[in-house]
């Protein structure tokens, strides 16, 4: 599937202009606002966009094209409740199934792999395959786009126009290792009998076979199995990308027959208007289900179970949302986990013993892991310097993953029984793609660590899904590059010590909500394994004062201190004295720290001399 998360698209309107919208879903659910914020549903009787109102839960046309301004009373962020989206889906899903000759479709639109982590279904992720790409035109909506513009897209050698960083084959070459040679035969383009509207609502996938097919198109060609299956069907429509009904990007079962040979999975994506609207992005993620049968690794928001949107892998997956990184252009490779699903790599580093590895960008052929008590779970680590087909990423250094073949990115909790399939320990330990901040950042990665970077007791952890530690810990990680060193096992000697200070000398006001506050600005990395905060403060009487230490994070220790009558001397807090600061073991060192000093005394003020931060 192709999902859209917040997007600003433009739409065809049969009564009007193109029209901006904002996007958020998929093919089976999405949501459409104004770049103003204000929710859209299309208004079949007047064949414009307009605004919406709730009746119900269920999104109502007010009437009022979106190209005006908006009704009074008409609130911004419009959502239907969480049932109304559900039967939405499932009645999208239907349709597809009744397409598929019956065949439900929760295989291809979950994202829990059946089949050891992939889905099921004929899997062609190795050896030569031959593809089957139709170009159609609508009616009214034609494409100056020729069929060797579509050709070499897809097959020609250092392929890099329109900013494309290579053709779909190169694609698929690069992070196989050689194994996938996947080449596509480009028909068409073909007229369809209809406007492109009418295609929001029917199918267009059967008609385009029968003008390809009526041409004389032997299918037997790309059937690389000898099992009359028609290996890889790609239908490729004119104009821009409508992310409306059967014209969302997708790809699906079809249970079509033309003598002997019969269809199975096919893709379904715009053309473009122009040369300029051509990238590679959308076909790669598509083909990654047709051939590989690579699940989703983002979340849906209603599947699996779940209901809550997260972000999944984010952007640092193709099959995540990796795909729309430099507009479709640049993608982001398949992870590790799914090429090693794949088959692809041919050498396995085995990270259980200790020791410093080097990990290579763009060494696709070689996984690096670390396996746990469970046999279907594990960690993997690779390096995701900015470079190649990582050009576009949103951050640059070593990824580890938390990985089982048994979970699914749609389920964000972390709990032992509902996980992520492929989890992004991010290094800033916000965990901003479980709750839906993003869909990935520059601080998600590992960049240069003196010490211990992540182990059982960091934020992120190295725990087991179940909590138990896998034993997993890595430290001395070298700045992004070409190559990057880290070592796994045990630290040996001393801790990397860090020390901060700050001297505000503010006075304190009384009875203030607010306070004083002091920070200090740490430039090592690392984490947290003991903290200690120094402070001197003069106060008559000092237990009228509340102390919070802040992390870099957010993070927020309260400070209560035993006091004697020395209203001067300093107060020593330190982590190693059970309940005092160790809530904030496993926070990153990198950032600004911020201890701030409330006078709860409606009588007697205060002044904040200084204090200093010690972090090993």
């Amino acid at each position: 599937m192709s999902a859209i998360f917040g997007e600003v698209l433009n739409f065809g309107q049969p009564a009007g202009t193109e029209i901006a919208l904002r996007v958020f879903g998929d093919e089976h659910y999405a949501r459409y606002e104004s770049t103003s914020g204000y929710t859209a549903v299309y208004d079949a009787e007047l064949g414009l966009y307009c605004y919406a109102k709730l009746a119900s839960g269920v999104f109502q046309s007010t009437g009022v094209p979106v190209a005006e301004g908006p009704p009074q009373g008409v609130a911004r962020h419009l959502q239907e409740s969480a049932d109304v989206v559900a039967a939405k889906s499932q009645a999208r899903r239907y349709d597809r199934a009744a397409v598929a000759g019956g065949r439900t479709d929760d295989a291809v639109v979950r994202t829990f792999g059946p089949n050891n982590g992939l889905l099921a279904g004929r899997i062609l992720s190795t050896g030569s395959v031959v593809g089957l790409t139709i170009l159609v035109n609508f009616a009214d909506t034609t494409s100056t786009v020729t069929r060797n513009d579509v050709d070499d897209l897809l097959n020609a050698a250092n392929y890099t126009r329109n900013g494309n960083i290579c053709s779909a084959r190169e694609y698929f070459s690069r992070v196989s290792s050689g194994k996938l040679d996947y080449r596509n035969v480009v028909v068409g383009p073909y007229r369809l009998s209809r406007n492109r509207q009418f295609y929001v609502n029917n199918l267009l996938v059967e008609e385009a076979l029968d003008l390809a097919v009526a041409d004389g198109l032997d299918l037997t060609q790309f059937d690389s199995r000898g099992e009359n299956v028609v290996d890889a069907l790609n239908i490729l429509y004119a104009g821009q990308t409508q992310y409306v009904g059967d014209l969302w990007p997708h790809n699906s079962n079809i249970a079509l027959r033309y003598g002997t040979m019969r269809t199975n999975l096919y893709l379904l994506t715009s053309l473009g208007r122009s040369p300029a609207d051509l990238s590679i992005g959308t076909f790669c993620h598509e083909n990654g289900h047709l051939l590989c049968r690579f699940p989703d690794m983002y979340d849906y928001g209603e599947r699996d179970g779940d209901t809550i949107a997260s972000a999944g892998i984010g952007s640092f997956c193709l099959m995540g949302s990796g795909n729309h990184l430099d507009s479709g252009r640049s993608p982001s490779p398949v992870c590790a986990y799914l090429r090693d699903l794949a088959g692809w790599c041919d050498n396995e580093i085995d990270l259980s013993v200790p020791g410093t590895y080097s990990a290579t960008q763009a060494d696709y052929n070689t996984v690096m892991k670390y396996r746990s008590s469970r046999p279907t779970e594990y960690f993997l680590v690779e390096n995701r310097t900015k470079a190649g087909l990582d050009r576009g990423s949103p951050a640059s250094g070593l990824a580890v993953y938390h990985c089982d073949t048994e979970g699914s990115n749609e389920l964000q909790q972390g709990t032992a029984t509902r996980h992520y399939q492929c989890a992004l320990l991010q290094a800033d330990g916000r965990g901003d793609l479980e709750s839906n901040r993003n869909q990935g950042d520059g601080a998600d990665l590992f960049g240069a660590i003196r010490g211990i970077a992540v182990t059982a007791d960091s934020s992120p952890h190295t725990r087991e899904w179940n909590g138990r530690d896998s034993g997993l810990v890595i430290s001395e990680i070298q700045a992004p590059g070409t190559t990057i060193a880290f070592t796994t096992g045990a630290v040996v000697g001393p801790p990397h010590r860090v020390e901060a200070s700050a001297a505000p000398v503010k006075q304190i006001p009384r009875n203030g909500a607010q306070g004083v506050t002091s920070s200090v600005d740490v430039p090592e990395s690392g984490i947290v394994g003991r903290i200690a905060v120094s402070a001197e403060i003069e106060h008559p009487d000092r237990s009228e004062l509340l102390l919070t230490l802040t992390s870099p994070t957010g993070r927020r220790a309260l400070l209560h201190p035993s006091l004697d009558a020395d209203a001067v001397s300093p107060v020593v807090f330190d982590s190693t004295t059970p309940g005092t600061l160790t809530s904030l073991i496993g926070q990153p060192i990198k950032g600004t720290w911020m201890l701030t000093v409330v006078n709860r005394s409606a009588r007697r003020a205060g002044k904040f001399h200084r204090w200093s931060l010690v972090l090993q």
